[in-house]
């Protein structure tokens, strides 16, 4: 078939197909010379995605086909643009020097480049990880395997299914491969999607890869060995990288245990409402809680913050140790300076180190590397009379590679070129060899630019040069102005338009001695610097220790830098559930007012035995959300480690953190924004415990309005009497008939944010005080934006008739409760219902918006009327329902 195929074909065009078979999903860029081609459907796609011509090339007697390319130097300008679209792109080079060939060049694939296994550093966010991720579902357990190929990071995990998708966006993988027979079991995301055969997610293959790759035979040392989804997750993942790197995988070298139970659970929706990582509008990065907290110093270190900040700790010890250290940071400016400093001038030791392992790294990246180590010894000095004990834990682990920065020094220059290629890396003095071939190279440039001066005095050519070129080596050059000067042992060799060129025999010999010693240096350096990479690559774990330790101590520093600079304060934190925030600060927020404009701060007190749910009121724009988003955020930062925006905190350590903000739909999903809403609160209330803290900014507002308010009355009513699922609330609501819970519950606190009116106008206090709110002012936060003013008119009117009508109802309703909870379950209300709580007779009571002139007294008398059965009523139960009557009359 395959003869049959390539019949016609040229020889080059049988090669690319040859190649192309092996790579049938990925963009496959073919060097020639001193371009990367495509052809046929590839040319098509990268013409449409790069901008570039679409081209036609000829097959031999096969048909012609089509052809797109760009110069190889252009790579790292298109290669982006190509994966970031979610394609895989097979770089084939050429192997062999074109004029050593003896037929066809030789040619092969070196790298499969996608969107998670990339080593590029256009491709690649110094700040962020770069995850490949593997997922293996059984049942109802899950395998997730994650691994960042430019460090080595490798971690695998098991968890149940519903887990899943916390777990991708903890983890915030550029690439997911799955079982393709289980390609739609995987949620949606901003990752790219690779599906494989189902042999690769066997457990015998996973197994025996892992072996293999890491050189044991058994997966204890790991402690992975009892996870067989987790290791069937993890061989697929190391599979696809070693058939995307050809097997180069040396950094790789060790493999550990995620136990999500180890940090705070947060999912999808918490991470988008508290803007973490991402902005809720732009979906940036300015405006975020990672933003205004990365004043790392490396690169390194602000990807380890970012994991920090989606993975705050759970174990109190842990969090304290990273206190201690912010804090010996926080009270000694010298020392946090002095080590910021330092860190200022150390490189990306992470990815570095990955590079050259891989055979990827620079003589510039060899050169960082070198740098970074020489900082290592005075950072060790600074700590070294440290009485924090992580401090003194992390300084007493680096490790001085005093040998290998002697190495590194002794063999390349100070500023070395970007590329091995480009000669003049190697220090003078590292190999005799060299020495001696650069001798020779110096004189015959010497002895050229003698040769040109008494050429010139020989023939009284003044003008005459000696020059080079690639096609025709060294020459005499002759303006036609002096031609009829030349001397009879010179040999034409080329004719331009102002000008001759000729060579002579004297010439053409140190031609050739020049350009071999040349060529020589050029070999020899490039070996020279190779087996000094591969020193480097022999350091490769000591190399990630170090990395590691750095980026510990870069945050440490960050986060000392940012409390100093702002003003926050060490939380206490404890494993107790009360939570106490004294003057809380928005993280973000206070950075971003207006010049002049403070910042209101606000104390919030939850304590699952007395004050478990806060019931917070008050008109739109006077700050609800911010109230309920700082006192997540503050929880979050005292668990990761950091200090906080607050006068002072105590925080019961916190398992997860559940927000319910907003309103959006999901159209794709079919899925009503009240839908979203709904399934929002059904995940909180189906994984809440005592230990959660739950931040609702209003629940029901996207249906009516009674049924939103007995949805928002049961929802309260269910985590207030469920001992499983009562957890630390704050509940931001316009529902001000919700006060009437805090009569009925006893664990129930109302609060408000209080606003002052002045000549007709609303003055936004920011500050959160106790007690309830009966107004939302809504009407005047609508005259603020700017509606017409008839509109607001209008409004106010129809208020004022709705709230007579409201108040006629009320009046009615009183004393006619039964004692029975709107919640329902069998739970027993404390008292009646307040009439604001529909019940079985409600719907007689629903307010119109269509009736010119709404009689509430006549409807209210005609509703009781219809209520009543003479039939039954004794007499004296007539006379007081027909007293009654009079008095709702009156």
């Amino acid at each position: 078939m395959a003869e049959v195929k390539n019949k016609g074909r040229t020889p080059l065009m049988r090669q690319y197909y040859k190649i192309k078979a092996r790579h049938p999903q990925a963009i496959l860029l073919f060097r020639m010379g001193d371009f990367y081609e495509t052809f046929d459907e590839d040319a098509k796609r990268i013409s449409k995605l790069l901008g570039i011509t679409l081209t036609k090339r000829a097959n031999g007697k096969a048909h012609d086909v089509p052809l797109a390319g760009f110069p190889h130097h252009a790579l790292d300008n298109y290669l982006p643009k190509l994966v970031e679209s979610g394609h895989r792109v097979a770089i084939c080079e050429q192997l062999e020097d074109a004029q050593d060939a003896k037929t066809i060049v030789k040619r092969d694939v070196v790298e499969v480049v996608t969107p998670g296994v990339s080593f590029h550093d256009h491709l690649l966010d110094p700040k962020q990880s770069n995850y490949l991720a593997a997922v293996r579902w059984d049942g109802d357990e899950i395998g997730f395997a994650f691994v960042d190929v430019s460090t080595g990071e490798f971690l695998t995990a098991e968890v149940g299914a519903e887990e899943l998708g916390d777990l991708l966006q903890t983890i915030y993988p550029a690439e997911v491969l799955v079982d393709k027979k289980e390609r739609d079991r995987l949620p949606r995301g901003r990752f790219t999607v690779t599906t494989l055969e189902d042999w690769v997610f066997g457990f015998d293959f996973a197994n025996e890869t892992l072996l293999q790759h890491f050189e044991t035979h058994s997966l204890k040392g790991f402690g992975i060995e009892g996870m067989r989804l987790g290791i069937i997750a993890a061989g697929a993942a190391l599979h696809y990288l070693g058939d995307t790197q050809k097997g180069r995988l040396p950094h790789v070298r060790t493999i550990k245990r995620y136990e999500s139970d180890d940090y705070m659970a947060l999912d999808p929706q918490t991470k988008r409402n508290l803007e973490l990582i991402t902005t809720l509008r732009e979906d940036g990065r300015e405006g975020t809680l990672v933003d205004i907290m990365d004043e790392t110093k490396t690169a390194m270190g602000g990807r380890r913050l970012r994991r920090w900040l989606v993975r705050p700790l759970r174990d109190v010890a842990a969090i304290e140790r990273r206190l201690d250290a912010v804090e010996a940071l926080y009270r000694s400016r010298t020392l946090r300076d002095t080590l910021r400093d330092e860190l200022d001038h150390v490189g990306d030791l992470e990815r570095l180190a990955a590079r050259a392992a891989t055979g990827r790294a620079t003589p510039r990246d060899v050169t960082a590397v070198k740098l970074t180590l020489r900082q290592i010894p005075s950072i060790k000095q600074h700590l070294a009379d440290e009485t924090c004990e992580e401090l003194a834990r992390v300084a007493e682990r680096l490790t001085l590679c005093t040998d290998l920065i002697d190495r590194i020094d002794r063999a390349l220059v100070d500023e070395p070129p970007a590329n091995i290629g480009d000669g003049g890396l190697i220090r003078d003095g590292y190999s005799e060899e060299l020495d001696e071939l650069r001798d020779v190279a110096r004189s015959g440039k010497d002895w050229l630019a003698t040769m040109q001066k008494e050429e010139a005095e020989r023939t009284g050519i003044s003008s005459l040069k000696v020059g080079f070129n690639k096609v025709f080596g060294y020459y005499l050059e002759v303006t036609n102005t002096h031609k009829d000067k030349v001397p009879d042992d010179y040999i034409r060799k080329q004719t331009l338009v102002n000008a001759e060129r000729y060579i002579t025999p004297e010439l053409k010999e140190y031609e050739e001695k020049i350009l071999t010693a040349e060529d020589k240096i050029d070999s020899l350096e490039a070996e020279l610097f190779n087996q000094l990479r591969t020193t480097v690559a022999e350091h490769t774990e000591v190399l990630q220790r170090n990395a590691e330790l750095l980026s510990v101590l870069d945050c440490y520093g960050a986060l000392a830098e940012v409390a100093v600079r702002y003003g926050y304060a060490r939380p206490e934190v404890h494993d107790k559930r009360t939570l106490e925030i004294e003057d809380g600060r928005h993280p973000v927020v206070e950075r971003t007012l207006p010049a002049g404009e403070p910042f209101i701060p606000n104390s919030t007190y939850l304590d699952p035995d007395a004050e478990q749910i806060i019931i917070i009121t008050g008109p739109n724009m006077a700050g609800k959300s911010v109230v309920l988003r700082q006192t997540g955020l503050i929880v979050l930062l005292a668990q990761v480690g950091s200090f906080v925006p607050a006068k002072a905190a105590r925080i019961g350590v916190v398992d997860r953190i559940f927000t319910r903000v907003g309103a959006s739909d999901n159209l794709a999903a079919g899925e009503s924004t009240f839908l979203v809403e709904m399934n929002e609160a059904a995940n909180i209330l189906n994984n809440a415990t005592p230990r959660s803290l739950i931040l609702l900014d209003e629940v029901g507002r996207g249906t009516s309005t009674f049924d939103g308010l007995s949805i928002a009355w049961a929802l309260v009513e269910y985590l207030h009497e469920r001992p499983d699922v009562a957890a630390r609330t704050l509940f931001a609501t316009h529902y001000h008939e919700l006060n009437e819970l805090a009569d009925r519950f006893e664990r129930v606190r109302n609060a408000r944010i209080q606003v002052e009116e002045h000549e007709g106008r609303i003055i936004f206090l920011r500050k959160l005080v106790p007690g309830g709110a009966d107004h939302s002012f809504g009407i005047e936060v609508a005259r603020m934006a700017g509606l017409p003013e008839p509109v607001i008119a209008r409004a106010r009117e129809i208020l004022r008739s709705l709230e007579s009508q409201h108040l006629a109802v009320e009046h009615l309703r009183e004393g006619s409760g039964d004692g029975e909870s709107a919640a329902g379950d069998g739970v027993r209300a404390a008292r009646p219902v307040p009439s604001a709580v529909p019940d079985a007779d409600t719907e007689r009571f629903q307010m119109s918006l269509f009736e010119a002139q709404p009689d509430p007294v006549a409807e209210a008398l005609k509703e009781r009327l219809r209520a009543l059965d003479p039939d039954r009523m004794t007499p004296i139960e007539a006379l007081l329902q027909l007293s009654e009557l009079r008095r709702l009359l009156e």
